[in-house]
C-alpha cells in the first residue's frame, strides 16, 4: 500500500514514531505484555492524528525483537543497551529498525527523525549519541546509499 508523501502524511508518520517512542518507553519502565501497551496507545485520542498503520508496524516489529535489536546495537554504541536512558534506548530501537527494514526510507530521514525525537524527549545531549550510533548503523546497513551521499 503506497503511503502519502504529502506534508500531512509526513506529519502523521512523525506522530506515529512519537507514539511508538512513548509506548516503547513505557514497555521498558512498566514490563507487561507489549500488546497491552500497544492497545493502550492505539486507542489514545492523540493517536487519531498519527499514521496508525505505521505505528502498528513499528510496535509489532520492534517490541518483540528488542533483544535482537539490542544485540545489534552493541556494535554501534559504546554504552551497553541495558545501561541506556530509556528514551535514547527506544529511539535507537526505532531508528535501527527503520534502517534495517525500511529501505524505501532514506537513511538520512531515519536518522533525522530519531535525532528530532531525542531532542524533544531525551537528555540534553542525547541526540548527539543517537546520531553517532545510527550513523554507524547506516554505514553498515546501507553501505551503497551511505557511500553515494558522501560523494
Amino acid at each position: 500500500m503506497a503511503t502519502k508523501r504529502s506534508s500531512s502524511g509526513h506529519r502523521a508518520r512523525s506522530l506515529a514514531r512519537r507514539l511508538a517512542l512513548q509506548a516503547l518507553y513505557q514497555i521498558q519502565l512498566n514490563p507487561r505484555p507489549w500488546m497491552e501497551t500497544y492497545q493502550q496507545f492505539a486507542t489514545d485520542p492523540e493517536a487519531s492524528r498519527a499514521d496508525l498503520e505505521y505505528f502498528r508496524e513499528l510496535i509489532f516489529a520492534v517490541a518483540p525483537t528488542s533483544a535482537s535489536l539490542d544485540e545489534q546495537l552493541k556494535g554501534y554504541c559504546e554504552i551497553p543497551p541495558v545501561e541506556l536512558d530509556p528514551i535514547e534506548h527506544a529511539v535507537l530501537w526505532l531508528g535501527l529498525h527503520e534502517l534495517r527494514a525500511c529501505p524505501e526510507l532514506p537513511y538520512r530521514v531515519a536518522i533525522d527523525e530519531a535525532v528530532n525525537l531525542t531532542k524533544q524527549f531525551g537528555a540534553t545531549d542525547g541526540h548527539k549519541f543517537v546520531n553517532a550510533a545510527l550513523d554507524k548503523a547506516a554505514r553498515d546497513l546501507r553501505p551503497l546509499e551511505y557511500g553515494q551521499s558522501l560523494g
